[in-house]
């Protein structure tokens, strides 16, 4: 299995459109980085308008956890986007290819090929949240500093001391990899189904755009669904940043968003084992 993963890997990092997520991810948060050099002070000074007659704020509030909280909110905007980009083309690119006959002559069975296929996409993901977290969090530490964490809910503010931030951001950075490995899963079904990648990526996002918009729809009918889509729950990493933590919250969108992981992997595979591939 072992070798199987590492061949997925090498198709995986072959392909140029691969290194997009990492590139768009890199230009946008040195980009974010290079605009709060400049404009960093007006921005704290604009978010905290309405506060600042009953509150004196002292200490480095523009610094890298600051950063990291604002850049981590853009995700459920930008990375699904990317992790489709290349979780959509695992089998779909196959059939492009012509390679799935080829594929099937191995001694491995499909159980094997899904498998492998489908921990190749879990591990692309890791990596690009590992490479999120290595822009916002290191990268803004380096040229920022470190300081108070502020977070401005509605209606609550708190401020975090420097002691009590950096365990919320790597339990926030987890959660978001979980997410997005659900978005993976979604646009690896969708890649079992048809032949070509364009259709998993658009089809993939078209799910994720339509269930955000359900989601924010205030319809009693809507309502009713709203707790069933996964959508609904890879934005929880916010959770973390709350003061006390409702891990009840935490936990139950972790056992839902791995249901939906579950579910996307087992149908696929079950798909996978019924296609009339060889003739």
């Amino acid at each position: 299995m072992m070798t199987l993963i590492s061949i997925e890997l090498y198709k995986i990092f072959k392909k140029w459109r691969t290194y997009i997520g990492f590139i768009a991810i890199g230009l946008l948060i040195s980009i974010i980085h290079i605009s709060m050099i400049f404009e960093g002070k007006n921005t704290i000074d604009f978010m905290t308008r309405n506060i600042q007659q009953n509150f004196i704020f002292v200490g480095n509030l523009l610094n890298g956890y600051f950063l990291s909280y604002i850049i981590l909110n853009s995700l459920a905007i930008h990375i699904p986007f990317l992790t489709v980009l290349v979780a959509g083309d695992l089998l779909a690119g196959e059939a492009t290819a012509g390679t799935y006959r080829l594929l099937l002559t191995r001694p491995v069975s499909r159980v094997q090929i899904v498998t492998a296929k489908f921990i190749a996409a879990i591990i692309y993901t890791s990596l690009l949240i590992l490479w999120l977290a290595f822009m916002s969090l290191v990268v803004g530490i380096i040229i920022f500093g470190t300081g108070e964490l502020l977070v401005l809910g509605s209606p609550t503010i708190i401020i975090f001391e420097k002691s009590d931030i950096l365990w919320r951001f790597l339990c926030a950075y987890a959660f978001a990899f979980l997410g997005m490995s659900v978005i993976a899963g979604l646009a690896f079904l969708f890649s079992s189904l048809v032949e070509n990648a364009i259709g998993p990526i658009v089809g993939s996002m078209a799910v994720i755009i339509v269930f955000i918009i359900i989601s924010a729809i205030q319809i009693d009918l809507f309502q009713a669904i709203k707790p069933y889509l996964f959508t609904n729950y890879i934005m929880s990493w916010r959770h973390f940043f709350d003061s006390p933590i409702d891990t009840s919250d935490i936990l139950e969108s972790i056992l839902i968003l791995l249901a939906h992981l579950v579910f996307f992997y087992s149908l696929t595979l079950y798909l996978f084992k019924r296609k009339d591939i060889l003739t």
